[in-house]
């Protein structure tokens, strides 16, 4: 159970340090004209989610057609994952 917890932890940190990233100033849109910012599609809101959702699902396959299951741990992980993947599908639903 300690490893389990030490994991889940692991992984949460992983995906709100992807989540949050370091402040940047923004860019201004286009060269100033209303014109040319509508033209330029919008940026995605949350690529670091995304990124971080298609990484653990990549991580969850490779746990999943592992060779063994290394002692009881990667159910342990497996369900890890599925709970952050959980949670960051609920981040983007509260962007919306």
């Amino acid at each position: 159970m300690k490893h389990w917890t030490w994991g889940l932890l692991a992984i949460l940190a992983l995906v709100f340090t992807l989540t949050f990233p370091a402040a940047a100033p923004a860019a201004p849109a286009g060269n100033g004209h209303p014109s040319a910012a509508a033209a330029t599609p919008a940026p995605e809101p949350h690529p670091e989610i995304r990124d971080a959702i298609a990484a653990l699902e990549r991580a969850r396959d490779h746990m999943k057609h592992a060779a063994h299951d290394f002692g009881g741990h990667r159910e342990d992980a497996l369900r890890a994952t599925d709970e952050a993947l959980r949670q960051l599908h609920i981040c983007l639903q509260y962007d919306r």
